[in-house]
């Protein structure tokens, strides 16, 4: 069995489309094609049915899948448990929560922890393998959700607010719906606004400037280009060092919490459940974690 065969399979199948899955192999769409027909080829079935805007699993190809997908998860967790390094933790998270909430509390991490190497890694979708020794994930979910992690704590509601400069121009103050929605808009890949807007029944036609991180656009804000809309925890510091001012909350209660997460197979983590503390701390979580 090709084991090179089946990790693009598994892109494929998570893209559900033949280029994006080339793009993100460096391959062409011709070569990624020829080693599914090969897989199939040798499994003796068919994984795949071509269609106009893509493909998509059949039966057969949803159980290699999910086989795929476990073996693979579990070879990438050895591989890291073999490169772990005593007092260095990595933290898995978001882009934007790194730059807006990881960046300015890294001084006070660094005095807490002067022992503890802390290594980051940004992701742009829910990690999905387990996490092993010396691993922390900070990631967004709803309770409901099965947890990709053996430990996983609530950190805080995600709740959204609309924040622009202070010297942004603001016609009325407290502001109403009506009035924010015909300003500038800074939106990100979330697509926040354009939700709104379609759930309160509107049609005109409104000013967005799209980026593709929460990050970007609330730089954008702070420079005076517009109003971005975030999570509260993404623009505390900003606002606290009045960069941002907070112009309107959404009314919507919260069906997203913001997790920490961390291994439970590997028990014996002093550092790890300190780190996590620390973390839950920030967020005016006091509560102690149970060493293992």
């Amino acid at each position: 069995m090709n084991l090179n065969s089946l990790r693009v399979f598994a892109c494929v199948a998570r893209h559900c489309n033949l280029q994006r899955a080339a793009d993100e192999l460096n391959l062409t769409r011709g070569a990624v094609s020829q080693r599914i027909k090969q897989l199939e080829i040798d499994l003796g079935v068919i994984l795949l049915e071509r269609q106009a805007r893509g493909v998509t699993l059949t039966p057969e190809g949803a159980r290699c899948r999910e086989a795929v997908d476990k073996a693979l998860a579990t070879l990438e967790t050895m591989f890291t448990e073999l490169g772990q390094e005593g007092e260095q933790i990595t933290l898995h998270l978001g882009s934007s929560t790194a730059a807006k909430w990881l960046m300015p509390r890294m001084e006070d991490f660094a005095t807490r922890f002067p022992r503890i190497s802390l290594r980051t890694e940004v992701h742009t979708q829910q990690f999905s393998r387990d996490l092993t020794r010396n691993e922390i994930a900070i990631w967004p979910g709803k309770p409901s959700d099965p947890k990709p992690f053996c430990n996983a704590r609530p950190l805080t509601d995600i709740r959204l607010v609309a924040v622009c400069s202070p010297d942004f121009p603001r016609p009325d103050w407290p502001m109403g719906l009506d009035t924010l929605l015909t300003l500038p808009l800074l939106q990100d890949s979330h697509r926040r606004w354009e939700k709104l807007i379609e759930v309160s029944g509107r049609r005109a036609r409104y000013k967005l400037m799209n980026f593709d991180r929460s990050a970007l656009a609330l730089d954008a804000a702070i420079e005076g280009y517009g109003v971005a809309m975030a999570p509260t925890y993404m623009v505390e510091n900003d606002v606290s060092r009045k960069r941002l001012v907070e112009v309107w909350f959404s009314p919507e209660p919260s069906t997203q919490h913001l997790f920490v997460s961390w291994s439970q197979e590997h028990v014996r983590q002093p550092d790890v459940h300190r780190v996590v503390d620390w973390i839950a701390s920030e967020f005016g979580q006091e509560r102690a974690l149970e060493n293992g």
